[in-house]
C-alpha cells in the first residue's frame, strides 16, 4: 500500500518525495494509452467511466494517474470522432491516508479539468485494504495502481528467526524466504480475485510495482536498499540508541517480485488476462 503524507513534517512528508513515482508514472504513459485504447474499444458507447486509482496516498501525485487517464481518454474519443464520456473518479488508500489534504486538492483539480479538458468528472475518496472487496460488483471500467503493490497486507507469518535483518538477506533462513513470497502470492492473488468481481466485461488493469530482475530474492538487485537500512540500524545498536532486541523483532512488510513470480500469480489465479508485462529500470 501507498506511503501516507505526513501533513506537517515536510522532512518525512510524501507530498515532498514523490518524484521518483511520478517519474515511473510518466514511463508508462504509452502502456497507460493502450491500455484504455484497447478498453474503450470494446466498451463504447458509454456515457460515464468509472475509475479506480488504486494507493493513491496523499501527495503531488494523488491526482497525476486521473490527469493522465482524463487526457488519453479525451485524446482518443477526438481521434474517433466520439463524444467524450462523463467520468467517475475513486481514490483509493488506508484508512489513516491524509484524505482531507486530497479533498482540499479537489477544487484546484477540477478547475485545470475544466479550463483544458472537461467539467464532468467527479470525485469520490474510497478508505480500505485494496486486498479486499472495495466497490460494487461489475461496476469499474479501469483500474490503475502504481507503487503499491509491493507492499504487503502484513508481515508474513513465521518469520520472528530473522535475526539481525529487516528484510530477506543473505543470512536470512529459507524459511524466511518462503513466508515472504507465500505471502506476497497470497495478497496479489486475493487483490486479482477482488477486482475481477468489481471490474466490468472488457474493463482494464495498469498495475506498476518494485521488483527484481532476477529470480534470486537475496540478490543485491533487490536486498540492497535494506541491506544500507538494517547497517544504518545496528550502528544506532552500537552507539546505544537502540537495542539489538528492536532490530530482531521487526519486519518490512514489502516484497520484490520477479517478472516470473507476477506472471504465473496472474495465470494460475485467471481472473485476469494478462495482455502485457514489461520490466524497466528506475533510478
Amino acid at each position: 500500500m501507498a506511503s501516507c503524507t505526513n501533513a506537517i513534517d515536510k522532512e518525512v512528508s510524501y507530498a515532498d518525495n514523490s518524484s521518483l513515482q511520478k517519474n515511473i508514472l510518466l514511463k508508462t504513459s504509452s502502456i497507460l494509452e493502450d491500455s484504455i485504447r484497447h478498453m474503450l474499444m470494446k466498451i463504447y458507447p458509454v456515457t460515464c467511466i468509472k475509475v479506480a486509482d488504486l494507493g493513491c496516498a496523499s501527495g503531488p501525485n494523488a491526482f497525476f494517474p486521473t490527469c493522465k487517464v482524463m487526457e488519453t481518454i479525451t485524446r482518443i474519443c477526438q481521434q474517433e470522432h466520439w463524444e467524450s464520456p462523463e467520468l467517475q473518479v475513486f481514490l483509493n488508500d488506508l484508512p489513516h491516508n491524509d484524505f482531507n489534504a486530497v479533498f482540499r486538492s479537489v477544487p484546484a483539480f477540477n478547475a485545470w479539468l475544466k479550463k483544458h479538458l472537461t467539467d464532468r468528472c467527479f470525485v469520490t475518496g474510497v478508505a480500505g485494504s485494496f486486498y479486499e472487496r472495495l466497490f460494487p460488483s461489475k461496476n469499474i471500467h479501469f483500474v490503475h495502481s502504481s507503487f503499491c503493490l509491493h507492499w504487503l497486507s502484513k508481515v508474513p507469518e513465521g518469520v520472528e528467526n530473522n535475526k539481525g535483518n529487516v528484510y530477506i538477506a543473505k543470512s536470512s533462513p529459507p524459511n524466511v524466504l518462503k513466508a515472504y513470497s507465500k505471502q506476497f502470492q497470497n495478497d496479489f492473488s486475493n487483490f486479482l480475485h477482488s477486482r475481477s468481481e468489481e471490474m466490468i466485461g472488457g474493463g482494464q488493469m495498469l498495475l506498476t510495482l518494485i521488483g527484481r530482475s532476477i529470480s534470486d530474492p537475496t540478490s543485491k538487485d533487490c536486498c540492497y536498499l535494506w541491506d544500507l537500512f538494517t547497517k544504518s540500524l545496528h550502528d544506532l545498536v552500537a552507539e546505544g540508541l537502540m537495542h539489538e532486541s528492536d532490530i530482531d523483532s521487526f519486519n518490512v512488510p514489502y516484497y520484490f517480485p520477479c517478472e516470473e513470480e507476477v506472471r504465473e500469480i496472474i495465470e494460475s489465479e485467471g481472473s485476469f488476462i494478462l495482455d502485457k508485462i514489461i520490466v524497466f529500470e528506475a533510478n
